[in-house]
Parts: C-alpha cells; structure tokens; sequence
C-alpha cells in the first residue's frame, strides 16, 4: 500500500511539473500543492498564492487538454464569465492563463467531499434547492450544461456554500444568450495563387452587462444553427457531404413506409434515410431518456433530469444508482424503475421507438427508497424489482444476497440486458452508515417523492423546468 502511495505522489509530481513547465506564468503566481481532481477533458490542481495583504488564498487550477477545440474551451470560459461570477451558486472565474495550446482556469477553491449516504433529509432538502436554483440560474441563459452530477455540484459543510462547477460539455439552446466565439477557417486559394480576399470585419465586441444585468441576445438569424451547434452541425454537414460524394443514395419514391420494423434485415427506405446526429454528452447514470435515445432535439430539461438522478441517489443512499456499459442497458434500468410501457409511450412523443421484450411496471418510488435505505422490511417485495428485493431483505437479515438461480428475475436480467441490482454495484452492497444516519430519515415527506417524480419524467416535454420545481411545496419557507 505504502509502495502504491509512492508512485502515485511522484506521478503527481510529475504531473505538476509538466504543468509547470507548459505554463511558466502558474509558477510565478502559484504554489501548485497538489491534483485534486482528473477526467477526460481536464485536470484539476489546488494552488496557494499569496495575496498583496500577505494572506495565503487556496484557489482551483483546471487545466484543459491541449486538444480540447478552440469553441469548446470559449464556451466554458463565457459560460464561466457571463452566468457564473459566483451568482446563484454558479463558480465563476477569477482568471486564466494561456500558452500556446495550454489553457488553464483560475477559480476559487471550494472544499467538496462524499455528500451520499452522509446528509440529513433536512440538508438534501437544501442541497437540493440550491441545485435546482444554480439549474434556474444557467438555463435563463440557454445554457444546457449536460453533466449534472454530485462531483459537479459542490457542497462545502462547514459554511454552507454551494457551486456548479465544469462547463466544458456545456451547450446552448435555440434561444441562447450567449454569442461563442466563431472559429475563422481560412479561405480557398484564388487560380492565380493567394486566399480569396476577405472583407473588413469589425473586430467582435466584448461582452458588457446591461444595467438590468442581463446579457444582450445575439442577432438572431433566420433557419440558422445556435452558434454552439456550428462546429459539430459542420462536422456532420462534411461527413454527409463526402458520404454522399463517394456513393450517391438511392432515390427512394416519398410516401412509401418501411417494411423491415422488427425483421432481421434493413430496407432501402431506410438505407436512404440521412444518419442522424444527436449530442450524447454527458456521465453515464445521468443521461436522460432523450439521450439514450439520441433524440435530436435536447433542450435543458436533459440538467433536470441528472438532478432528479442525484435525489433518487440521495433518497435511497446508493450511488451510483444507475451504471451500465451502453445506452440500451441503461435505457433497460430505467425501466426496472420508471416501467415499460411508460418508457415506450414517452420515447414515442419524441419519434422513438423502444421495443421491451418483457413488461416491466413502474415502481413505488417511496417503496423503492425506503427499502434500499433499510428504512422498510418487505416479506413481500411488493413495489420493487424481484432481485432487488431479495438482496435488500437479505442484507437486512444479515445473510449474504441469494444468487440469481434462487431469485425470480426477470427474463431481461437473465439476458444481461438488464440487472439493476447486479450491475448497480453499490445496490447490494452493505450500508455502512445505516446506523449512524439520522432520526429524520423516519419522517421523510411524500413531497419528495412527488417531486422526484416530476424530475424523473420520463417526458421531457412535461417534465417540470427548474424554475418550477424551487415552487413545489417540498420547499416551502425556503
């Protein structure tokens, strides 16, 4: 163990170096102490640096990957500067510092720490509403930011202070409030060699605050794409068109319907039908329906569906709740939870189809939770999943959960297609903390399973909008 702590100090190290020698100006300024945080478009330090007053402040060094494109480290910092400023418990940001391809983001330190299976039901009502206001705050901006989860929403408890951080998969709606940067391609060269010449452009304005302090909305131009929709609708646009330019489609009469639904083959209607595009950023376990099923049109009720993610996981102290390794099984567990047919019935208002081999009804929220918590002991298992129920009531019991052999699954399980329990790792695992949680667990409202419910619509067309939800009376007198 010793050994294994070694190599990681000195890969840390390493790292810090690296850093340092990419950004000579971080030296100057910071102590870099050390990597508090990694994923898969950035890193995250925590440096000291001595303020004019003597003082030594803590602040947060997110370093972008040198690949990472020029529109998506401008939508993080506009993000950052236009909706963030430390408003509406969104992180701003204090600085930034660039190098050639490195890019790293000053932002205030904020100390963060396992918030499942530790909170009161009174301090996940809090957490909660100042999450769905943080939702409120970005979204009157059209900004969808796509990976809503506890690591990204940051809770200090000794001060009470809470921060959305890590825009980097940020996107913005149809009618966003924020004009991004544009990237310039260079022009095609003339016959007679040299670009094309290229007219005089007024240099882009900076942004300023109104004296209402909202932000100016863009021009808008009619049929075209949200600014932050041009570099990836452009990557499709040159795929189609080199696509279409090695093998031409096969003209398809309009009006015929496709007959291979359900068959082993696929048709030529649909052979001539144009790839479709949708985004699917985000942390698997939070996506919501109409990411799995790459619906084109997302909008920000994706955010609130995370958040009601992060109650279920706060509800029933196990996270993660939802794990899988693709869309369609995480699609499969979702249904164990919301049901089949509902599932079917929401994807079809998006111009879905989902085919379930097996019926599966929707569950008892409160049932759900309460039992997973060990706060319910069902002979039974009425209200939860078969397998679930087996291995809740055998953790409770003290023996060790029955195998699938002793458990009545459902066919979908044994197909590995779907296994909430088996795959949710942390959904059979004991509670270690069952027995220091606190007394008003017992006396957790139906208002918080009523909005639950309303997070984890399955519609997102009727799913309740941030805004909506800090009105709900689980959060009256807030």
């Amino acid at each position: 163990k010793r050994s294994g702590e070694t190599h990681h100090l000195e890969d840390v190290q390493m790292d810090i170096e690296h850093l340092c020698k990419a950004v000579p100006q971080l030296a100057t300024a910071f102590n870099i102490l050390d990597k508090i945080g990694e994923g898969t478009f950035s890193s995250v330090y925590l440096g000291e640096a001595r303020m004019r007053d003597g003082r030594k402040e803590l602040f947060a060094l997110k370093h972008l990957i040198p690949t990472s494109h020029p529109t998506r480290i401008a939508a993080e910092l506009q993000c950052l500067t236009a909706a963030g400023c430390g408003r509406e418990n969104v992180m701003g940001v204090t600085y930034c510092f660039r190098r050639d391809d490195h890019v790293v983001i000053v932002m205030p330190y904020m100390e963060h720490r396992e918030i499942i299976g530790s909170l009161s039901f009174a301090e996940v009502r809090l957490y909660v509403y100042h999450l769905l206001k943080a939702l409120r705050h970005i979204h009157q901006f059209g900004i969808i930011h796509r990976d809503i989860k506890p690591n990204n929403f940051l809770y200090n408890r000794r001060s009470g202070v809470y921060a959305l951080v890590d825009f980097g998969l940020a996107q913005g709606t149809a009618d966003t409030k924020i004009e991004l940067l544009k990237v310039v391609r260079p022009r095609p060269l003339q016959k007679g060699g040299g670009s094309a010449p290229q007219r005089s452009r007024a240099p882009p304005k900076p942004f300023s605050k109104t004296t209402s302090g909202s932000l100016p909305a863009p021009p808008r131009q009619t049929g075209a794409l949200p600014p932050w929709r041009l570099s990836s609708a452009s990557r499709a646009a040159g795929r189609t068109l080199s696509s279409s330019s090695q093998k031409p489609q096969r003209a398809v009469q309009p009006g015929l319907t496709c007959d291979c639904f359900l068959t082993d083959r696929v048709c030529n209607i649909c052979m001539s039908r144009k790839q479709q595009v949708a985004p699917r950023a985000g942390t698997p376990g939070f996506r919501a329906p109409e990411v799995l099923t790459k619906c084109p049109d997302q909008g920000t009720a994706i955010d609130v569906w995370s958040a009601g993610v992060i109650l279920l996981s706060l509800l029933s102290g196990r996270y993660p709740f939802f794990k899988a390794g693709d869309d369609l099984t995480a699609l499969a567990q979702i249904m164990t939870v919301r049901g089949s047919r509902e599932t079917i019935r929401a994807a079809k208002t998006f111009g879905k189809a989902v085919v379930c081999s097996q019926e599966l009804p929707p569950q008892d929220l409160r049932t759900l939770c309460e039992t997973l918590r060990g706060r319910r002991r069902s002979s039974t298992g009425e209200g939860v999943p078969p397998a679930m129920a087996d291995a809740c009531r055998n953790r409770m019991d003290g023996a060790s959960a029955r195998g699938p052999a002793d458990a009545a699954e459902p066919s979908l399980q044994k197909q590995e297609s779907l296994s909430s329990c088996e795959r949710t790792e942390s959904l059979v695992k004991p509670n270690l903390e069952a027995e220091e949680e606190v007394e008003d667990w017992d006396r957790v409202p139906d208002e918080a399973y009523h909005l639950l419910d309303r997070l984890l619509d399955l519609n997102p067309n009727t799913r309740i909008s941030a805004a909506e939800a800090l009105q709900h009376p689980l959060f009256k007198g807030l």
